[in-house]
């Protein structure tokens, strides 16, 4: 006899909890204090904008800055909304189904669905991994001078330090997280006063031009920009880690959660859109106006900054970010590679054998190409990196989208319609740019 689906529209009713070692392990107040309470809920926004402004998306930023100016900057805030509607549906749905987005895959698919997603996710989870590496080792060659192989290999020791946060709390690993990201807005701040750009065509370029659709190459940018800003992995750990809030698991003790999670969610992801809108801004005001129209590596655009500003301190401010991006994504990694080993196919591994797994299987084929190739070879290795998740990105929006919109399974919180139409509009957007993307990369076209 088939088991009945329970109540809820799950199939599984007796489920662990999302991150068993710490659910609900940060306090909520019980008072009706606004700031008090929006404290408790900040921080799971502050690791999923590590995700938006990972060294995976500097490439597309900084090519956009120098061949097109500030004309790009409306696709980052077009991409930054699109995030901000997404990640609202994964911790909504971590919130009101007290399931992760692997959990609910797998209480939703046949098991055999829920097999292939979880391996798609754990390639997508690697791939990214692969761009934190070489966006530390990049930064490790540009501080101290170390050799791209032997940085490849000392970025394997973050296994530690990770491990030292994860015990400490999950407070410690926020707290970190948010030191790391406030190194990167004090850099490019720095950056972007130094550049000097013009207000006026910043302004502008937030305006979508449609000149962006009408010139090939600046359209291909674009889609290249858009699809590393929605990270997939992003949706899995968001829903997750917003149930380390210890909120009453109740109708009104929901509402309130979705609330401040979003507030906490939107402000990270408008961080993210500075900083992300900064790198094209720098790109704009010295590569683009000093003539230099076709930068689009990382090393390179390092090399420029110095003579191009004036100042030494400007390459140095330029790789500590690197360096702080690159590490504060191996954070977020790990949470999600262990979110989804263990909500697919509840297999729990202890952090660190998870966290050795996951940067193996980057860390092979980044030792290999920096030995064959060098630098040339890890740039190229980072735009691979890119079209992996870009291809796995479409099997996370669509479950998610889906499981929010179904009102069997998130009851009284279901989407609206203005909510379930918007969401369904930005995936087929996402979606087909995608393909397009793939389709023009494939086939060397542009």
């Amino acid at each position: 006899m088939q088991k009945k689906k329970s109540s809820i529209g799950w199939r599984n009713e007796n489920k662990h909890p999302s991150l068993s070692e710490v659910f609900s392990s940060v306090s909520v107040p019980k008072q009706k204090g606004i700031w008090k309470k929006l404290f408790a809920f900040t921080g799971p926004g502050l690791l999923i904008a590590v995700g938006y402004m990972d060294p995976g998306n500097w490439a597309t930023d900084i090519a956009g800055g120098s061949q097109f100016g500030y004309m790009l900057l409306s696709v980052i805030f077009i991409s930054n909304f699109f995030a901000i509607i997404l990640q609202h549906l994964a911790l909504k749905l971590g919130i009101v189904c007290e399931r992760d987005l692997a959990q609910a895959c797998r209480d939703h698919y046949p098991p055999l669905i829920s097999f292939i997603l979880w391996i798609l996710c754990e390639i997508s989870i690697a791939a990214c991994d692969l761009a934190e590496i070489i966006g530390s080792v990049l930064a490790l060659k540009l501080l101290f001078g170390i050799p791209i192989t032997w940085g490849v290999l000392i970025t394997a020791i973050d296994i530690l330090i990770i491990l030292f946060f994860q015990y400490k709390g999950f407070r410690y690993i926020e707290s970190v997280v948010a030191a790391l990201i406030f190194t990167i807005l004090v850099c490019f701040s720095f950056e972007i006063i130094s550049s000097k750009p013009e207000i006026v065509p910043i302004l502008k370029g937030i305006i979508p031009n449609p000149e962006i659709i009408k010139n090939s190459h600046s359209f291909y940018i674009s889609i290249g920009i858009l699809g590393a800003t929605v990270m997939p992995h992003n949706l899995y750990l968001h829903s997750s880690i917003i149930q380390t809030r210890d909120y009453p698991r109740t109708t009104e003790g929901k509402k309130m959660a979705i609330k401040y999670a979003t507030i906490d969610s939107t402000l990270s992801l408008s961080l993210a859109f500075f900083i992300n809108a900064a790198i094209l801004i720098i790109s704009a005001a010295t590569f683009h106006k000093a003539g230099y129209t076709e930068v689009a590596d990382i090393m390179y655009a390092h090399k420029l900054l110095n003579p191009i500003l004036g100042s030494s301190l400007s390459g140095v401010f330029f790789a500590l970010a690197l360096l702080a991006s690159g590490q504060n994504s191996t954070l977020t990694g790990t949470l999600a590679g262990q979110i989804v080993m263990e909500g697919f196919i509840n297999i729990k591994f202890k952090p660190w054998i998870r966290r050795l797994i996951t940067r193996l299987i980057a860390i092979v084929p980044a030792i290999i190409v920096s030995i064959v190739y060098g630098e040339k070879g890890t740039t190229k290795l980072l735009i691979i990196s890119q079209i992996i998740l870009s291809i796995q990105l479409s099997f996370a929006i669509v479950p998610l989208v889906n499981f929010t919109g179904n009102s069997e399974k998130m009851g009284h919180f279901v989407n609206g319609p203005i909510l379930k139409i918007s969401a369904w509009v930005i995936t087929i957007i996402i979606i087909l740019l995608n393909i397009f993307l793939l389709y023009n990369t494939f086939l060397g076209r542009r």
